[in-house]
């Protein structure tokens, strides 16, 4: 039996066989996390994420066990990703080219695997082999844990969001540049 943890990149066409596993680890993550984390909701937002060009996704598996993953995308012209802006942002702040920002929409860990570096070991991962000069992620104010691992590996808060979807609560807009963070990203 391998005991081994394991990193696997996937495009869309290797994920399709995983889904059912993404959803059951996200489902975990989010087990107490309210209505707007229902499997439904996330079935169909994975799905529309999945769709985009350049759709990225690295998962952390010991043995047979998907323990982990993260995925993003790069926003294309006209990406819908800043709608919901709820903080005045410099007039070029949202403009996308499809090359300019990496979108990173999900990072779980499964919680009997929290706090051994998988996150951290997913997201350099991930990041690490993306072209992009920044990336972005939403993260929830009130998920200190989160916020306080995102800001210790250079993530800023630039902004907060409310996107227009049933139950969603308001997000930090979180940024970070490829390489070493940036004094201001605005």
């Amino acid at each position: 039996m391998n005991h081994e943890l394991t990193f696997a990149h996937h495009d869309v066409d290797s994920a399709k066989p995983v889904v059912d596993q993404l959803v059951a680890v996200y489902l975990e993550a989010h087990e107490d996390d309210g209505p707007f984390y229902s499997e439904d909701r996330y079935r169909r937002q994975l799905a529309a994420h999945m769709n985009v060009p350049g759709w990225s996704q690295v998962a952390a598996s010991l043995g047979d066990e998907m323990i982990g993953y993260i995925y993003g995308f790069p926003l294309p012209r006209g990406t819908r990703w800043w709608e919901g802006l709820q903080t005045p942002v410099p007039d070029d702040f949202t403009h996308e080219t499809g090359r300019r920002t990496f979108a990173l929409s999900e990072l779980l860990v499964r919680p009997t695997w929290r706090r051994r570096g998988i996150a951290k070991a997913l997201h350099d991962e991930l990041l690490n082999s993306r072209p992009e000069e920044r990336a972005t992620l939403l993260a929830r104010p009130d998920n200190e844990p989160a916020q306080a691992t995102y800001a210790k590996w250079g993530w800023q808060k630039v902004a907060e969001l409310c996107p227009n979807w049933e139950h969603a609560p308001l997000f930090d807009v979180l940024l970070r540049p490829r390489t070493a963070p940036a004094r201001n990203l605005l």
